[in-house]
């Protein structure tokens, strides 16, 4: 069984360069190479995963000796409803030499593209999966998380939007619940975004009283993973699966 271990070693996570500037509303732990993979895919080198529920504190801890971003921590407020609220803010802004600015965009509770997402599963490799499943699956999830690039040139008015990562969760809206398909664009990984969208996630179960947070990581990704709480197979537990038999 492998212990709760919050702080990677500095060799594991880079600080980010100064030319990126965070807009924070949550916390953010230094970047991770994210190497992505079809979580979904159920096979017998899938390992569950299971977070403990102190991890937030023990991430909090880190991040604040962190000086090279900057963390504005709204109230934390429990709502009644049973659904996540919908939440959308500036992750992180970049300015280029022509004075195009970019913009990654964190929301949840919006529409997700279904067309956007399937180029997106392609860019990284997975399987593709028919339009109509890829729809029920987010019309079905507990919590739906985006990421969006947003690109505006000064003075055309003009502005670029593109999904470039997604993760989603299942729940039974009381106990536990499971992160499903976590991805990244390709040609933004390696920044911290994919661990940005899993924490702010997470935080958003726990706030939701939801203790028992699961997930399927291929073994590749495992480190990735543990790096942010989770443990593989705690206490013995074993997870079984059933397969169709064509």
């Amino acid at each position: 069984m492998l212990t709760h271990n919050v702080a990677a070693p500095s060799s594991l996570c880079p600080i980010l360069s100064n030319d990126w500037h965070f807009h924070v509303s949550d916390q953010l732990i230094s970047p991770h190479n994210l190497n992505p993979n079809l979580f979904w895919r159920a096979s017998r080198k899938i390992k569950g995963c299971r977070l403990k529920s102190s991890f937030w504190e023990s991430i909090r801890s880190g991040i604040l000796k962190n000086n090279t971003t900057q963390i504005v921590e709204p109230p934390s407020t429990l709502e009644e409803e049973e659904e996540p609220l919908p939440d959308e803010f500036v992750l992180v802004e970049k300015s280029q030499l022509d004075g195009e600015v970019e913009q990654i965009i964190f929301s949840s509770g919006g529409d997700v593209d279904v067309y956007e997402l399937q180029a997106l599963c392609d860019k990284v490799g997975w399987p593709r999966r028919p339009l109509s499943k890829l729809a029920a699956a987010l019309k079905n999830s507990y919590m739906v998380a985006a990421l969006h690039s947003v690109k505006k040139l000064p003075g055309s008015g003009n502005e670029q939007k593109r999904l470039i990562g997604m993760a989603r969760a299942t729940s039974d809206h009381a106990f536990n619940a499971t992160i499903w398909d976590v991805l990244v664009d390709p040609s933004y990984q390696g920044q911290g975004l994919g661990k940005a969208m899993v924490e702010k996630m997470i935080r958003t179960l726990l706030q939701r009283d939801i203790g028992n947070i699961t997930l399927f990581a291929d073994s590749q990704v495992v480190e990735f993973y543990r790096n942010l709480g989770f443990e593989p197979d705690p206490e013995g537990i074993k997870g079984m699966f059933w397969y169709p038999r064509y």
